[in-house]
């Protein structure tokens, strides 16, 4: 029997499911697909230092109206979605405040600060080296008004947080990837992260190696979980399993987890699509490239150029509507050289949000044993391994609890903005 079932083999259930196993828990990893192949597969690739301040809801006017029009590159929605969503991205709006901001994101930045270290070590442990290249990633700009301000942005994050960057000129940039057909006024290199060809194969890195620890990995329905004597059960391919404790580390899924357990929590998605394209120039994408001006990303993947999107809300479930990738693609193909299409059809995945932008690390507040690992918004593949380090080390006592407060999910259990959040009342299972 095992001591803990852990819901979901993404980054942060990995990193979880390791950290428990070394304190010597025996742990149960459930997904209904291998390791790695959902969300945490179709992100841009990038072990982040500098995203100490995490993506915040835009409160000046021509940003607004123009997401209105829904069709931007950065931001698009389903009008059907937006009644359900509502709540949440009031609330989102509402803490994006300047003021309030400020304190959310360091709290935030305590997270990201320590979570290269943390990659670095199951990197090693797992011998995944080879699938990580340690040069940064470049911001790409083709006005000199928006490059002088990012550079100046950068140097305020320099100051407050000693995150180094760098700055190139446009030879620089053009000797830097040769193939670029638009000449840009410059770049913003921020040179401390880390980039990964292949996410899904550094997943599956660490499953191999968190079952060399004697970790169990299988198959099953995460929406079985439920509650058998004093602790928890699940189906799996195997037949059911027991265990005193669970771990929802679900991502996007985790707000359907949470609430048939009664939990009224104010998740919601970011929605993102990416798809993979042939080399076609001469030299090759040699680098991780952000276009600043049209908020996407292309990638030099193992499965070829990757071009992720920025954020789409709407209902997890519903059809996709790539209309936001073919916008992307249609720019990027004027940047660089792109190849005709990898993939058979746009890969589509979620990111988990929460309005506050800090994700949900702790024990759940109305039940004995079970604990939350969720809501990482844009950096669930950075910050897995240190949730899973924190959340292990309070499950068997070794941490302060007071380490983890600002995370805890109770903290929206009583904050007033709405009034969309569910009390402890409602949370019964």
């Amino acid at each position: 029997m095992a001591d803990v079932i852990v819901l979901g083999a993404g980054m942060v259930g990995l990193s979880v499911a390791i950290h428990l196993q070394r304190r010597g828990r025996a742990v149960l990893l459930l997904d209904r697909r291998e390791p790695g192949y959902e969300t945490s597969y179709g992100n841009a690739g990038i072990i982040q230092t500098e995203a100490v301040r995490p993506y915040r809801f835009p409160r000046d006017l021509p940003t607004l109206l123009g997401v209105a029009g829904n069709r931007r590159v950065d931001a698009r929605y389903h009008w059907r979605a937006l009644p359900g969503l509502a709540p949440a991205l009031a609330r989102y709006w509402w803490h994006s405040a300047p003021a309030r901001y400020r304190g959310l994101a360091a709290q935030y930045a305590t997270l990201i600060r320590r979570a290269q270290a943390e990659h670095a070590e199951l990197i090693a442990a797992s011998g995944a080296g080879d699938l990580v290249q340690r040069r940064g990633y470049y911001k790409l700009y083709r006005d000199p008004a928006a490059l002088a301000a990012a550079l100046a942005d950068a140097e305020q994050v320099r100051a407050e947080y000693g995150i180094p960057h760098g700055a190139l000129d446009a030879a620089q940039v053009a000797r830097l990837e040769p193939d670029l057909r638009v000449a840009v006024a410059g770049a913003l290199h921020w040179p401390e992260p880390w980039t990964v060809r292949d996410p899904a194969a550094l997943a599956a890195a660490y499953a191999r190696y968190f079952v060399s620890l004697g970790g169990s990995l299988v198959r099953g329905d995460a929406a079985s979980l439920r509650r058998q004597g004093s602790g928890w059960r699940v189906e799996t391919r195997d037949g059911p399993a027991e265990a005193a404790s669970a771990v929802i580390a679900l991502g996007p899924w985790a707000g359907e987890a949470t609430r048939r357990l009664g939990y009224r929590l104010p998740l919601f998605v970011k929605r993102g699509y990416h798809m993979h394209y042939r080399p076609a120039g001469s030299a090759g994408l040699g680098n991780w490239l952000y276009d600043a001006d049209n908020y996407y990303l292309i990638t030099p993947m193992a499965q070829g150029i990757r071009l992720t999107t920025g954020a789409e809300f709407a209902a997890l479930a519903a059809p996709p509507t790539p209309g936001q990738l073919v916008a992307a693609e249609r720019i990027a193909r004027a940047l660089f050289p792109l190849g005709e299409r990898v993939d058979a059809a746009p890969w589509l995945g979620a990111r988990p949000c929460t309005p506050d932008m800090k994700p949900v690390i702790g024990p759940a507040p109305c039940h004995d044993g079970l604990w939350f690992a969720f809501g990482h918004g844009h950096h669930g593949f950075t910050l897995g391994p240190i949730s899973g380090r924190l959340l292990a080390e309070r499950m068997v006592g070794a941490a302060d609890p007071a380490d983890l407060a600002p995370f805890g999910a109770e903290r929206f259990l009583r904050q007033p903005p709405n009034g969309a959040v569910a009390g402890r009342r409602r949370a019964r299972g």
